[in-house]
């Protein structure tokens, strides 16, 4: 197999400081929604995001503010995307917006939208 055609990414907010295991639970909600969207809507990015190997990239962005332009900007793309809400159980207040999944969809398209932000 060569390069990918398709991805999915998940865009962190590094200013709150979750544990790994946080990120962990944080990044599974984000990609299960994001991928169901896609499903739902992109069925063919799906299909073969889903044969090629299901590829996820980790992210970051300063905070939430730039998250939000994230997935405005992924909405104004048609870009597949599911942002996560925490409900405060553990490490952080009820309603703090966590992280943004992106995709799956064609990586081109992906990368226009996060492809300068760095590795989690």
């Amino acid at each position: 197999m060569g390069e990918f055609e398709y991805k999915q990414v998940i865009v962190f907010r590094s200013d709150l400081k979750l544990s790994k295991g946080k990120i962990a639970a944080q990044a599974g909600h984000a990609a299960v929604s994001a991928a169901q969207k896609a499903h739902n809507r992109h069925r063919d990015w799906w299909d073969a995001w889903l044969f090629e190997g299901q590829r996820k990239v980790a992210v970051k962005v300063k905070d939430e503010k730039e998250l939000l332009e994230l997935e405005e900007q992924a909405n104004d793309m048609d870009l597949p995307n599911a942002l996560i809400i925490d409900r405060g159980l553990t490490e952080v207040p009820p309603g703090t917006v966590t992280c943004l999944g992106i995709g799956p969809a064609p990586a081109t398209k992906v990368d226009r939208l996060t492809g300068n932000l760095s590795l989690l």
